[in-house]
């Protein structure tokens, strides 16, 4: 009697491990039909633009001497990088590229330590908060390019003014968003962590870091961007050296072919950095449960 009674259990709990594995095998090859998709719709965009453009220059209706051409700018890259020293009047495209880089990571860095250290201070702070936030928001209010002339003015046409406006940049994205990350940070669990004994900075550590990180990594997606910006514009306003000089010769050559590719070129560089950012991200996020629109996505 009692045997009769578990074998249809027994059938049922036999199903269920397949069920959930054909269920698992559609919603792999979903995702992966999604993937294809998207990529395969990013190619036709491109190929559309890049298409178009070489079109209406070839057929006159876009002059190519004022707004360059799709093939003129791909013969320029293999300029820059086959030629060498004789690239660019200031030596190697490499060196350019180095250079620009070094500046945007050195500002990005700056930026965001003292960005994290003094948005977390403030946040958890109210009264630090109420005195520097009116000369916080005074500072943020003064125009990029303004900061850009006087660091030139103060330190020259070196590396430091790059680094320092690229700083200036990312502090501000950063800053903010750790400062409103830590007021996010729920009040019960810091309770909670007090009552069980933990001192301030083990409360900074354990609690308010680690629930203002989603916040503070968000930021870091737009703030290498901005690094990037403020390397160039301290190049244009006063340099030596890299991309954003070599973007203000070609321009001031009537070369808008230079221009387009110096500017693929940081495109790439930029789109790299968001790849190792992602990275990052999923990393020193993975305790965290996936957000509803990315579970919809796995």
């Amino acid at each position: 009697m009692s045997s009769a009674s578990t074998a249809p259990a027994d059938k049922v709990a036999a199903k269920a491990p397949a069920a959930e594995l054909a269920a698992t095998g559609a919603g792999v090859r979903a995702v992966r039909r999604r993937r294809l998709l998207v990529l395969a719709a990013r190619l036709a965009v491109a190929v559309l633009v890049v298409g178009g453009w070489q079109l209406v220059t070839t057929l006159g209706w876009l002059d190519p001497f004022f707004f360059g051409q799709p093939s003129g700018i791909a013969g320029r890259l293999v300029d820059y990088f086959s030629q060498g020293d004789q690239a660019t009047e200031f030596g190697s495209y490499w060196v350019q590229i180095e250079t620009t880089l070094r500046e945007a990571l050195f500002g990005f860095v700056l930026g965001s330590v003292t960005g994290i250290v003094l948005g977390v201070a403030l946040g958890q702070n109210r009264f630090l908060a109420d005195v520097f936030g009116p000369y916080i928001k005074v500072v943020n209010a003064i125009p990029r390019i303004v900061l850009g002339s006087i660091f030139v003015v103060a330190f020259g046409i070196g590396q430091t003014p790059k680094v320092l406006l690229a700083a200036v940049l990312v502090f501000f994205v950063v800053f903010f968003n750790a400062f409103q990350g830590v007021r996010e940070v729920d009040r019960n669990i810091l309770a909670n962590a007090r009552v069980l004994g933990a001192s301030p900075l083990q409360v900074v550590r354990h609690v308010v870091v680690p629930s203002a990180l989603t916040w503070i990594i968000a930021s870091l997606h737009t703030a290498f961007g901005f690094a990037i910006v403020g390397a160039l514009v301290g190049e244009v306003l006063g340099a030596q050296s890299g991309l954003g000089l070599v973007i203000k010769t070609a321009q001031n050559s009537f070369d808008p072919n230079g221009v387009f590719a110096t500017m693929f070129v940081i495109a790439i560089i930029a789109l790299t950095a968001e790849w190792l950012i992602t990275k990052l991200e999923r990393r020193l996020l993975s305790w965290r449960p996936p957000a509803p629109s990315e579970a919809a996505a796995l």
